[in-house]
């Protein structure tokens, strides 16, 4: 109990103290607050989903778990907690529910805040949903053609309150892909007939006139041109308007790399001439970027990565980067690989969805049958026909000197290599779902002693998750490649196949399936290539994997001396939030190249 202020009052005035010390003798006398006493949140009626929801809005519980104490903040959670509720209850299609907040036995909304309470004991909420409702009449006009509703939109359909937001949206939505961009809702009359426990909405739609795109005004660039800015938007002034442009144009500007934000804002009026003007908000991204990788096997040693770019060369978002690689680190049977590469590239060349691009490569290649060094350039067009399809054209120039059994060789080349990649996963880097396919085609003028000749390659894979989302998932990776109309002896080393490693078979050394006709051992003019695996999720970070590697090589065309590996083995996965950080532990079951146990470490899943 705490100390009586009615002795301490009559001594203050006995005393003569003045007021101000006895309004501090009578404050530190004063009985404390004491703590809340209970708190109860009750949801009678309530199904197990909808009870959960009520809780998971709750301010009250929210304080309460933070150990909110001062009674004025709870009684002001308290007055909004109505609110939030009833939000809750509509959207799960309760219009006649009932909700009680008592603060001490008293309703909080009847409450004055003059008259706030001084301390609170207790807490209790009741929340009784009453029936769910569901849609009488669903009216909504005028629609544009082809607007499509949502499905629960219907008589006699649960009346949720998001569908209704929804319905609304896309009877927006489909004027403006009709060119009426700035359509909106007029009215909503809704009612509530509790008697029948039904949900009447009559929705009207203002379509506005049909407009055309005016101009694209650039905001918040520094070292960008703004006549680049709408280049690369591709922002199509005079067209008829349609979102879908806009959207695209974001795109194109996000895409480019040069701008860390981009925001596309459309006027609220149109122009006199019936065009509709937008805005670009962009932020510019860091003009420098660099980073590194490693990946390392117990066999063929390890790889070490690194690249420096440069976002925005000459002020119109040219993209120079350099690439650096250094393989082969502490490999048992061959030296270091060494690789540098530089790229300068420029969007919206021909086209805003068309790269233009140059660029070089140096490489040193030490493996057991050959050693190699490379120098190749190339200028080419990159094309981007949607979000899933992408594809490439260059005119090459490639020279090779060999040293292998056969002695020292020059290979020079002309090529035109095209490929088309169309990726459909759900996540590059860590896949449950979806396809991926990648072909080239690269025929190829031989000089020196190379022959002419053609090169293709395709790489397949497909994903299927499994179970509750998607904890289990199955994939596979299929890969072909061949080399035609040219002898072996005579083609460029770099263009023939191999199998064996992380990329191809794990469980055997890199590179250890080729060929030896005639006794000289060297890479295949045929190469494929099957991997599956069973992929599962342990917790929210780790997983565990089990695959199963096969390679094949044949001397020509998949013709000629031939032989096949496999190799089989376990995983571990660690979830990053970047990508899975990859552990694989494989052992070969097929093949005389064996090497035993290999051991691979590496970022993202193997395929």
């Amino acid at each position: 109990m705490g100390v009586s202020a009615k002795p301490q009052a009559e001594r203050c005035r006995a005393a003569a103290v003045t007021g101000l010390l006895c309004a501090a003798v009578l404050l530190f006398a004063a009985p404390a607050a004491r703590a809340q006493e209970s708190f109860e949140f009750r949801t009678p009626g309530a199904d197990e989903m909808l009870g959960e929801e009520l809780r998971a809005a709750s301010l009250l519980l929210t304080a309460r778990d933070e150990g909110t104490r001062d009674p004025q903040e709870l009684f002001s959670i308290a007055r909004a907690e109505y609110g939030r509720l009833i939000g809750v209850l509509y959207e799960y299609g309760h219009y006649g529910g009932t909700i009680e907040i008592r603060l001490n036995g008293r309703e909080a909304a009847a409450i004055s805040p003059l008259y706030a309470p001084g301390q609170i004991e207790s807490i209790m909420v009741t929340v009784e949903p009453g029936p769910q409702f569901s849609f009488g009449a669903t009216g909504i006009a005028p629609l544009a053609p082809q607007t499509v509703l949502p499905e629960g939109f219907s008589t006699g359909a649960p009346a949720f309150s998001p569908v209704v937001r929804e319905a609304a949206q896309a009877g927006v939505e489909g004027w403006r892909a009709q060119g009426h961009a700035l359509a909106e809702v007029e009215s909503q009359d809704i009612t509530a007939d509790h008697a029948n426990a039904t949900l009447d909405t009559d929705i009207r739609l203002a379509p506005g006139d049909r407009l055309r795109f005016g101009t694209l005004s650039v905001e918040g660039h520094e070292r960008m041109r703004p006549e680049r800015i709408r280049e690369i938007a591709g922002f199509p002034t005079g067209e008829v308007f349609d979102p879908e442009n806009v959207q695209r144009a974001s795109r194109r500007l996000r895409r480019s790399g040069v701008f860390a934000s981009v925001a596309l804002r459309e006027a609220e009026t149109a122009n006199p001439d019936g065009t509709l003007d937008i805005a670009a908000r962009v932020t510019e991204a860091p003009l420098r970027r660099i980073g590194f990788g490693i990946e390392a096997d117990s066999l063929d040693g390890g790889r070490v990565t690194g690249f420096w770019l440069h976002r925005n060369l000459l002020g119109g978002g040219e993209r120079l980067r350099f690439d650096g690689e250094i393989g082969g680190i502490g490999a048992r049977d061959y030296g270091l690989d060494l690789r540098v590469t530089s790229r300068l590239s420029r969007p919206a060349t021909v086209t805003p969805d068309t790269t233009f691009f140059i660029g070089a490569l140096v490489e040193t290649v030490d493996a057991p049958d050959f050693d190699a060094r490379r120098l190749e350039v190339e200028t080419g067009l990159s094309h981007i026909f949607s979000s899933t399809l992408t594809g490439e054209a260059a005119l090459s120039y490639r020279f090779e000197r060999t040293e292998d059994d056969l002695g020292t060789r020059d290979f020079g080349m002309l090529a035109t290599p095209v490929g088309v990649t169309w990726d459909r996963r759900d996540d590059s880097l860590d896949p449950a779902g979806g396809t991926y396919l990648e072909a080239s085609l690269t025929p190829y003028l031989g000089f020196e002693t190379s022959d002419t000749g053609l090169q293709f390659t395709t790489d397949a894979r497909a994903y299927h998750g499994l179970g509750t989302e998607d904890r289990l998932v199955v994939a596979g990776r299929a890969q072909l490649g061949g080399v035609a109309f040219a002898d072996l002896d005579d083609t460029p080393r770099q263009l023939l196949f191999y199998s064996g490693g992380a990329g191809t078979v794990r469980g055997v050394p890199f590179r250890s399936l080729g060929v030896s006709p005639g006794g000289v051992r060297s890479g295949g003019q045929g190469f494929a290539a099957f991997s599956g695996e069973l992929r599962g999720s342990i917790t929210e970070t780790i997983g565990l994997v089990g695959f199963a590697d096969a390679g094949y090589v044949s001397e020509g065309l998949f013709t000629g001396e031939d032989d096949w590996h496999a190799g089989v083995g376990v995983g571990l996965r660690y979830n990053t939030g970047i990508g899975p950080l990859r552990l694989d532990v494989a052992a070969p079951v097929r093949g005389e190249e064996g090497g035993g146990v290999q051991i691979y470490l590496g970022l993202g899943q193997s395929f």
